[in-house]
């Protein structure tokens, strides 16, 4: 079994999606292994998306995710990280399929509802970055 990791962002958190999120994944046949509630200071904010410091919209990004509280999970299943991308649908809300996470209820790009680990190694970084 393969673990990933999972946080429902700002938006999806104050919407009162966390639970609607958490059974999808169980329905799914994923098992819940840890979860917490977050706030993420500015210095976690940057360190989790320093991949992505160089685009124009790093500081928007980083910015939406510290406004909030942020549900951290890590889940295991098999295929873990493919099957959860698929259960949680496009980045984009407008191209994610009806019957996943964003094309349900996803609102636009920046207000997405929920990150999910893109690859074994950045699950990893992410689990340990958010789970030490």
């Amino acid at each position: 079994m393969d673990k990933t990791f999972v946080m429902v962002k700002p938006d999806g958190y104050a919407r009162g999606l966390v639970g609607k999120v958490v059974t999808r994944f169980e329905e799914k046949g994923f098992r819940l292994v840890d979860a917490k509630v977050v706030q993420l200071t500015r210095e976690h904010a940057e360190h989790h998306y320093e991949h992505l410091r160089a685009k124009a919209f790093f500081d928007e990004l980083v910015d939406f995710i510290v406004s909030g509280p942020v549900f951290a999970m890590i889940w295991e299943g098999k295929d873990a990280i493919k099957n959860a991308r698929a259960l949680i649908g496009a980045t984009n809300p407008s191209d994610a399929l009806a019957g996943t996470i964003r094309g349900d209820f996803a609102i636009d790009v920046a207000s997405n509802i929920i990150h999910g680990s893109d690859s074994i190694e950045n699950a990893e970084k992410e689990i340990k970055l958010f789970f030490q």
